[in-house]
């Protein structure tokens, strides 16, 4: 008797891509954690499932003034932006979060057509945080796409209709994350998937104070200093590494060369651990640090520059004064 044939596997995507994530989680801790002389993580991995809903804790804090800001422009101004906008486009947002900053901006679209919203984020629990908060929006589409940045924005971008024009959101100054050429170099990587015609509006905390921007990353109840050490309980968790979180603390400073508050974990005593996933065996000294984020800032006078070195005109910005914030249009010139 001739058995069938057996029938080739079929492919899984979405387990092919939680091991393609696992593996570059990994290869990235390797390189981070062997950097010299400053050890450092990528602030992408801060926003997993526990790390999303610690943030969502911080933008809801007194010190932290950067969400109550941006909300209060998009509420105010969200019909002046979209008035701005071509007739047909579709949302493609890069970092959505819960995406309570982005109602306001869909309302007033769907007041006008019904629209597809495209949430692009790398944490699944934020794309269903995102899903819900927004789901009772009336002729709103949600589709996420759980990718990085320019991944979800190029497959966005490759699906629109014809005719159809992007709306990108860069909101919540994640741009600030980036040092300021990597933030330039970052903006023309978005141009360079877009149209003429197509929109970018940017995000971006402007300068103040200094012991307000430590406060604000560093409040009194914990939150940020829990935020920023779930990174080496994730790494524990996913990466079968043996950090004690006990053995570091979380360290706000501002650096005024770039104007940027960076977030730190260092070393209360002498640390050795090992990331079995990475292959990894890493020594930290007592008073060393792990560079885990970045967040620059910016006058408002500065963006049209940088928009114009990327690719892009600022045509309107809006300036938010009581805690200095600044959204801008840029299209694509």
């Amino acid at each position: 008797m001739t058995l069938p044939a057996p029938r080739p596997a079929v492919a899984d995507p979405a387990r092919s891509q939680a091991l393609r994530a696992a593996s570059e989680f990994a290869a990235d801790v390797r390189a981070g954690l062997t950097r010299a002389p400053q050890k450092e993580l990528p602030s992408k991995y801060l926003y997993d499932e526990v790390g999303s809903a610690l943030f969502e804790v911080i933008t809801v804090l007194p010190e932290y003034g950067v969400t109550r800001s941006e909300e209060r422009l998009l509420t105010r101004y969200a019909a002046e932006i979209v008035e701005a906008l071509p007739s047909d486009v579709k949302v493609a947002e890069l970092g959505s979060g819960s995406g309570r900053k982005t109602r306001r901006i869909l309302e007033a679209l769907c007041r006008k057509r019904p629209t597809s919203y495209c949430p692009i984020e790398i944490s699944r629990s934020a794309l269903q945080l995102c899903r819900r908060e927004l789901a009772d929006i009336e002729r709103i589409s949600i589709v996420g796409y759980e990718r990085d940045y320019l991944a979800g924005l190029s497959e966005v971008s490759r699906q629109r209709k014809p005719g159809e024009q992007l709306f990108v959101l860069f909101l919540g100054s994640t741009i600030g994350n980036f040092a300021r050429l990597a933030a330039t170099r970052f903006l023309r990587d978005i141009r360079a998937m877009l149209r003429p015609g197509d929109t970018l509006l940017l995000g971006t905390d402007l300068v103040k104070p200094v012991d307000t921007l430590i406060a604000a990353y560093d409040d009194a109840i914990g939150a940020t200093a829990a935020f920023n050490l779930n990174l080496l309980a994730r790494i524990n968790r996913e990466l079968d590494a043996n950090f004690d979180l006990h053995d570091f603390e979380h360290v706000a400073r501002f650096n005024p060369d770039v104007r940027s508050i960076e977030m730190h974990l260092r070393a209360k005593r002498d640390v050795r651990a090992e990331v079995n996933a990475a292959g990894l065996s890493v020594e930290i000294g007592a008073g060393e640090t792990i560079w885990t984020e970045s967040s620059h800032k910016y006058h408002a006078d500065e963006i049209p520059a940088i928009a114009a070195d990327a690719g892009f005109r600022c045509a309107r910005q809006w300036v938010e004064k009581e805690w200095g914030f600044a959204e801008s249009l840029l299209e694509v010139k």
